[in-house]
């Protein structure tokens, strides 16, 4: 049952990034708006001043929207393809389940340093984001979704 629950969990971890992926490419000017806004700094009142720096750039902020659409797909195609790998191996030995978690820890993995360090790390504390309305909704979300991933991720590294 373990293993089951455990390929069950690293599908979902790819819907989950796959689904992201796939929305932000739908959005993609409503995504572009909020990475510009977020990064440009304007609006914080709290911390008024910051040893960061702004950006401003238009293709600056294309770039970083493509690297977060492009890691979201990435960890969503590594989970899936962990969990495939799961599948195939339900029925071997606990080395060879083991040995098939690879994938699904990478996307796993993965999730967790786009929620908890791009956005967390580079959008929280770099950015400053909790400072506007927008940025504090997403940070608080992305703090939820690195801990799910982060759990997923424990699970699954649990020896069988």
């Amino acid at each position: 049952m373990n293993r089951y629950i455990k390929i069950v969990l690293a599908a979902f971890a790819s819907l989950f990034c796959l689904f992201y992926s796939i929305q932000n490419m739908a959005n993609l000017g409503p995504a572009e708006w909020f990475v510009g806004a977020m990064t440009a700094m304007e609006g914080h009142e709290s911390y008024t001043n910051t040893f960061a720096f702004a950006i401003t750039s238009p293709v600056l902020v294309k770039t970083m929207l493509w690297i977060i659409i492009l890691l979201e797909l990435a960890a969503g195609l590594l989970a899936g393809k962990g969990a495939i790998d799961l599948f195939g191996s339900r029925n071997g030995s606990s080395d060879e389940f083991n040995g098939a978690k690879t994938y699904a820890l990478a996307g796993t993995g993965l999730a967790v340093v786009i929620w908890f360090g791009i956005f967390g790390a580079f959008g929280g504390a770099f950015f400053q984001i909790w400072q506007i309305e927008a940025g504090v909704n997403a940070l608080r979300d992305a703090s939820f979704f690195a801990l799910q991933h982060g759990v997923v991720w424990l699970i699954i590294r649990a020896d069988d």
